[in-house]
């Protein structure tokens, strides 16, 4: 891609304040207008060391109400944020609906200059693009404007930028060793660069490579595409698409997945425990576990459970025996309501993304994000689009969990309408547990055929090789926390 940028482009101060002009008008709207469509907009620069991008940053953002945009500068992982996955960082930054994100260098940083200084394998870049790749075509398809920016400029064009810098006491400091060694070996960093870019070109995220030996040209450009993509985006949503299907990208390829049988040929009857037999089986698995919790901190093995199943079918209880193994510094359970507004005006997997663990740590996920294709899709919380899709997103999340290393354990906790109607009546009419029995519990309940078709459906289309989903027959309520516990240490025993 590089080859193919004119290094020649310039303008005249005449022209470019005839043409700054009239895209500066434009621009001042463009808050106002991404506002009212509701598109969350992220606009990233990544370019050489010198190309101008913090000035062109300065520049564009003059042109913004202030109240509309937040501007990240990326820097080298922290200890913390290198113990989560590589994109975790970076879905911290995403914005609301209506607003933008403007980023000074972005996740590009990991698959580029990396490489070289960081002895990154082919395979792993690969891996890494590919992830890229997918969180992208995730955001567009969920309504989020992409725009990429690379500034070039050659290495003659840079050498004198640096030395122009360091002539000046005040602004010496901006040039580093590392900016020198990479100018040395420019011609290195290019073909690294250069195959970054075709490899992440895609159709619902393009790069948009800018000439920036005229900063004023690359102002033109910079201004001019963000101007006629937010228009693209904004046509698109009044058309009620998204740009990924706006420009009619075809759907990424499914996974392989694991059979499931239907709730209906889940037999419930004769599942059960003897009181004893329980005592004893939850002592020696509890013990078990707390080993293995030492070890997984140890071998800094990170460990997400979650919890699915009817209302009343014992998730809470089964959560309590799991976590009463575990040493309290090094697990959490998060309870998963409704979305609150900051959460809901995001990308919907967000609000799971942020709360992934860290390295060695565990989640509990008292229910997850597999409310999009059950209660959301059921309530109509979402379009029927947005749901269909979820299945392979939530895929390729759980794939990029387990392939940074996570032990992902998905268990849906399965109980019998009459079961479920015993439970109901039992908090009712015990005034400790009303807390535990809601009105919208009774209305789920008058949906249940519906439910179920929902759930089978989602564990026929999310259940891989990688995060299988565990069916716990909970009509025996310890039976279920046996069976669960057992399910989870070996889980991780193979993991370790």
């Amino acid at each position: 891609m590089l080859d193919s940028v004119n290094m020649k482009t310039t303008v005249s101060k005449e022209e470019f304040k005839k043409q700054s002009k009239l895209l500066k008008r434009e621009l001042e709207t463009l808050p106002q207008k991404i506002k009212a469509a509701k598109i969350p907009v992220i606009i990233l620069f990544e370019g050489w060391g010198a190309a101008g991008k913090g000035s062109i940053i300065s520049d564009l953002i003059l042109n913004f109400d202030p109240r509309g945009f937040k501007v990240y500068s990326t820097a080298e992982a922290t200890e913390t944020e290198k113990r989560h996955p590589l994109l975790w960082r970076h879905w911290q930054n995403l914005p609301e609906q209506g607003y933008m994100s403007i980023l000074d260098r972005s996740w590009y940083q990991d698959v580029s200059i990396a490489r070289v200084e960081d002895d990154l394998s082919d395979s792993e870049t690969l891996h890494r693009m590919n992830s890229i790749n997918t969180f992208e075509r995730q955001l567009t398809d969920n309504g989020y404007l992409v725009l990429k920016f690379f500034l070039h400029i050659g290495q003659k064009e840079q050498r004198a930028r640096f030395e122009k810098l360091e002539s000046d006491k005040n602004t010496a400091w901006r040039v580093t060793e590392r900016d020198h060694w990479r100018n040395k070996h420019y011609n290195l960093l290019y073909s690294i660069l250069d195959e970054m870019l075709e490899y992440t070109n895609t159709p619902n995220a393009p790069w948009h490579v800018v000439c920036s030996n005229d900063s004023q040209a690359a102002l033109l450009s910079v201004y001019r595409t963000v101007v006629e993509s937010v228009k693209e985006a904004i046509q698109a949503k009044e058309k009620g698409l998204t740009i990924s299907s706006a420009r009619g990208i075809p759907a990424p390829k499914p996974f392989n997945l694991v059979h499931t049988p239907l709730l209906s040929e889940i037999t419930l009857e004769d599942k059960t425990i003897e009181p004893e037999k329980y005592k004893k089986e939850l002592a020696k698995l509890q013990k078990k576990l707390k080993g293995l919790h030492y070890k997984l901190y140890r071998r800094k093995v990170p460990v997400i459970v979650v919890y699915e199943g009817w209302d009343a079918a014992g998730k809470g209880g089964n959560i309590k025996r799991v976590s009463a193994a575990l040493d309290p510094r090094g697990y959490e359970v998060i309870p998963i309501a409704s979305p609150t507004k900051p959460e809901l005006y995001r990308h919907y997997l967000w609000r799971f993304w942020t709360r992934i663990p860290k390295t060695g740590h565990i989640a509990i996920f008292d229910r997850s994000w597999y409310g999009r294709v059950m209660v959301e899709r059921i309530e109509g919380f979402c379009t029927e689009a947005d749901w269909k899709r979820a299945y392979q997103e939530m895929n390729e999340f759980e794939r990029e969990l387990t392939e940074w290393g996570a032990v992902v354990v998905k268990f849906w906790l399965h109980i019998d309408q009459d079961e479920q109607l015993r439970r109901f009546t039992d908090r009712q009419n015990t005034p400790e547990k009303q807390w535990k029995i809601t009105d919208e519990d009774w209305r789920n309940r008058e949906k249940w055929p519906q439910y179920e078709e929902a759930v089978n459906e989602m564990l026929q289309k999310t259940s891989t090789e990688f995060a299988p989903w565990h069916i716990v027959e909970s009509q025996d309520k310890k039976y279920a926390r046996i069976k669960a516990l057992k399910i989870l240490i070996k889980a991780i025993e193979d993991a370790l």
